[in-house]
């Protein structure tokens, strides 16, 4: 694990392979690496592979509660500049798909491509109010909870029925690891109506989705993919809400096709 000083901010983050650049956006529960490992191991033999720690979270420090999707935004561009990621493709999940097009809209020129996993454009922005608000009140609770109550309450929505235990309990110790303020930051950043952003996304785009997702389900990805030009949208049979970790053959199969055509 690497580190560097983003604005003021510790951000960890690991890096592997050679190649063009791919960055990899965790959701807002775990951290990078353990949400990334199946595709920093599968894909660093062709791509120069970063997962960062957002900020809030693993072994980065925290914003401010009141960060918002801008800040992290504007520290990830920051954090590509310092480590010279030269026209990156970005991969988000959950709330690192959001991340991802709210950095989209604030630096268009940055990015070559977008793969968005079990992504939202914000909760408020793809999900019923009632709902968005519910989760955003929930989660906010969530943060008061001890890390064994935490793991409780969050892990049953990652994966499907049929996900491997094995497969389950690894990604639920690093649950266990939350930070309470960088869980509220992420939250209600997570919160966010991105909506206005999509029809300014012109780049190539990826959406990936677990047709088991109880948290971004089916509805959410077609009416990503509707509002996103030119997208293309994969559905992983079986797979949940971390389908990178659950389906990652197919996830890696899929993931690397796009990112070998857009990657010159």
């Amino acid at each position: 694990m690497e580190v560097i000083d983003v604005q003021g901010l510790r951000i960890a983050y690991e890096r592997a392979g050679t190649g063009p650049a791919l960055v990899l956006l965790q959701g807002f529960v775990a951290d990078g690496a353990t949400t990334w490992r199946p595709q920093i191991d599968a894909l660093s033999d062709e791509f120069t592979v970063v997962a960062w720690d957002a900020p809030g979270a693993g072994e980065s420090s925290d914003p401010p509660e009141s960060f918002g999707m801008t800040g992290y935004a504007d520290c990830l561009a920051r954090f590509v500049a310092d480590l010279d990621l030269q026209r990156p493709i970005l991969a988000g999940l959950s709330f690192g798909g959001s991340l991802a097009i709210k950095f989209c809209r604030r630096h268009p020129t940055v990015p070559k491509a977008l793969v968005l996993a079990s992504a939202y454009a914000g909760w408020a922005g793809s999900l019923p109010a009632e709902v968005a608000d519910q989760r955003l009140r929930q989660s906010l609770t969530l943060a008061s909870l001890t890390p064994d109550e935490f793991r409780a309450k969050l892990l049953p929505t990652m994966f499907s029925e049929r996900a491997l235990s094995n497969v389950v309990a690894g990604f639920g110790a690093s649950l266990a690891a939350f930070h309470p303020a960088g869980f509220r930051a992420m939250a209600r950043a997570s919160a966010e109506d991105l909506r206005n952003a999509l029809p300014h996304l012109q780049l190539p785009t990826l959406l990936v989705y677990g047709d088991q997702d109880v948290r971004a389900p089916l509805d959410v990805a077609r009416r990503l993919h509707t509002a996103i030009a030119g997208s293309r949208l994969t559905v992983l049979p079986g797979a949940g809400h971390v389908c990178n970790i659950e389906a990652p053959d197919e996830f890696n199969t899929v993931v690397r096709a796009f990112l070998q055509d857009h990657h010159d």
